[in-house]
């Protein structure tokens, strides 16, 4: 009976998160900028009743829904920021601004979130606790919105936080749960090679800053492949190489970027010493000098164990079986950890692509988007976790 209950709930608001999440998609605005986005979520928010809805920053929204009994206080979280990137897809509800673009489901997730408060105002007779809805700023752009959102208190007092993120790798119908670490540090650094500039027909008595600049990006491959334990995960990308104006000039200074990607934190602390040494090493053998900046970025997302067991079972009662599947770890980082470092929390995938319908770009490419159907699954796991543990008379 629950699992129908709860199907009927969400077929009642899917039509509207679908609207939402094409509106937001239409709008989008980048981090730290959420000014219509948050407005429009607390406007939304503000229509349902019973809730106390708050900006806790210019950007962010926080909702609280005090259930009829006492019991556990329960923090859900979305984020609401889009990318600095042109959209290229062709459907109806595209972006209405050049480099702005909702290409990593946030929209999607606060359309979600937005359906679950719907839901969970109208069962509020049967909720033990709190149910706390963070509508998160900021999640693109470091040092990110979740810490500064710590840091205003909007999870103070919870006993456990949970997030979902749309996933295109993992195709629609599947959610993916896992504990341990699950997404990675992710740092970033910046290089300036300065060497001595001149003729290009005169390489003899100039340095080379390129030359020099594409001997380090090599080297520091060396770091994965042979400075580190092969079992440990590290990833070491070199994304920018900024250098030169003409074809017959040799330029006086090459600009490095990148980012490390790691869980552990002592690896964290030994892979920009390992860096600098060869950057040194390199640049003082041809006679050149280097400026090296590492900066350490979001914490690793580690679910906890016990909150990610109460999710998969939350799951598992509610879904088909083979729909919840055992995640592996991601590279790729989000600030949902700084919510983990306050209150035990677990954070996991609802998959989104499809590859019949040509759903397959990946998050942060021009042509990336969600298979709609996603958004249910979404509205469905959240309300599910909900009802199982604040619930307990229907959960």
């Amino acid at each position: 009976m629950r699992i129908e209950m709860i199907q009927s709930l969400v077929d009642q608001v899917k039509d509207e998160v679908v609207a939402w999440r094409r509106y937001l998609h239409k709008n989008p605005e980048l981090s730290f900028e959420e000014v219509n986005t948050s407005q429009f979520v607390y406007d939304t928010l503000q229509s349902f009743g019973g809730l106390e809805v708050s900006k806790p920053t210019k950007t962010s929204v926080l909702a609280r829904l005090n259930g009829a009994y006492l019991g556990p206080v329960l923090a859900l979280r979305a984020d609401m920021d889009a990318l600095p990137i042109t959209e290229e897809n062709d459907f109806d509800f595209v972006s209405r601004f050049p480099g702005k673009m909702h290409a990593c489901g946030h929209d999607g997730h606060t359309a979600m979130l937005l359906g679950v408060a719907q839901i969970l105002c109208g069962l509020r007779h049967e909720i033990h606790g709190e149910v706390r809805f963070i509508f998160q700023h900021a999640e693109e752009l470091f040092p990110g919105g979740a810490q500064e959102l710590v840091h205003a208190g909007v999870i103070d007092g919870a006993d456990s936080v949970i997030g979902i993120h749309l996933w295109s790798p993992l195709e629609v119908g599947k959610v993916s749960v896992m504990s341990g670490p699950m997404m990675a540090g992710p740092d970033t650094f910046h290089i300036r090679i300065h060497g001595q500039g001149g003729h290009a027909a005169e390489p003899h008595v100039n340095i080379d800053p390129i030359l020099i600049a594409s001997q380090v990006v090599t080297n520091l491959q060396h770091i994965v492949s042979r400075n580190v334990d092969p079992l440990e995960q590290l990833v070491l990308s070199v994304t920018q190489f900024h250098a030169g104006t003409a074809h017959n000039i040799i330029p006086e200074t090459v600009e490095l970027c990148g980012t490390v990607r790691s869980f552990k934190t002592e690896l964290r602390q030994k892979v920009p010493e390992l860096m600098e040494r060869i950057i040194k090493g390199i640049t003082g053998a041809h006679g050149s000098t280097y400026e090296f900046e590492y900066q350490g970025g979001y914490r690793p997302v580690i679910n906890d164990e016990a909150v990610t067991k109460k999710v998969w079972d939350s799951l598992t009662d509610i879904f088909p079986e083979g729909t919840v599947v055992e995640g592996v770890p991601d590279m790729g980082g989000e600030d949902f950890s700084a919510y983990q470092a306050k209150v035990p929390g677990t954070f996991f995938y609802v998959g989104a692509g499809n590859l019949q319908e040509g759903i397959t770009f990946p998050h942060h490419h021009p042509k990336f988007t969600v298979d709609e159907t996603s958004l249910s699954i979404g509205v469905m796991s959240f309300v599910g976790i909900v009802l199982k543990q604040l619930c307990p008379t229907i959960g």
